[in-house]
């Protein structure tokens, strides 16, 4: 099944829900491509370096707003997209569509709270 990326990023920026399986679609796809991928990135410079969104939702687009929108800016994730906030699948469903749009202008670490241990104690696991 082939989605439409820019189509999926639309929708998300305006904090709306994809399917269940437009989301596992992505997931796979971003797994192909984390997998091709060397575990060392090299990013270009200039980058706005970003940690712990959380599933802050909003305060990723204002990021956005503020610092630059894809692909016009350089962007590092240092992880911990998850847990904590109110949108959390709508967050890491963008990270993941902008990643999949740009992936040489995109780069996400995982941090902790991308584990399903700590998913399940923060609410992620639930969500």
């Amino acid at each position: 099944m082939s989605i439409d990326i820019d189509k999926c990023i639309e929708k998300l920026m305006r904090c709306e829900l994809l399917g269940e399986v437009a989301v596992n679609n992505l997931c796979n796809r971003l797994k192909e491509h984390l997998i091709s991928q060397s575990n060392v990135q090299q990013i270009q410079s200039p980058v706005t370096i970003v940690g712990d969104v959380h599933g802050q939702f909003y305060d990723l687009k204002e990021l956005f707003r503020v610092g630059g929108s894809c692909p016009n800016t350089n962007y590092l994730f240092l992880g911990d997209y998850v847990d904590r906030g109110y949108y959390c699948v709508e967050t890491i469903s963008l990270l993941i569509c902008l990643k999949l749009r740009w992936p040489n202008r995109i780069t996400l670490l995982r941090g902790n709270h991308e584990s399903r241990e700590i998913t399940q104690v923060y609410g992620f696991y639930a969500e």
